[in-house]
């Protein structure tokens, strides 16, 4: 399966769902939706399957800008943790 993007509209602002595969070459297209809907309020993550390490640091840019994730898996989770420390 490849990549879904589904747009909500939720209170005050706007929910992005992805569902599938996030890999680099995906985050093109998601920042465009991201930058597209004003405010973003969160990413729903609840129905990924696969992640890169492309996606990853994005979810953290993401969170570091403001974007709640939710339904972020415990092993994106982790992984996010690792690429935050120092010489990673």
């Amino acid at each position: 399966m490849t990549l879904r993007i589904e747009r909500v509209s939720i209170q005050g602002g706007t929910l992005i769902r992805l569902i599938g595969r996030v890999q680099s070459e995906c985050l093109a297209e998601i920042k465009a939706q991201v930058q597209g809907a004003d405010p973003v309020l969160a990413l729903d993550l609840e129905e990924l399957t696969l992640v890169d390490v492309g996606a990853v640091r994005f979810f953290i840019a993401c969170e570091q800008s403001g974007v709640e994730l939710r339904h972020c898996a415990p092993y994106i989770r982790q992984w996010m943790a690792t690429e935050r420390r120092p010489g990673s």
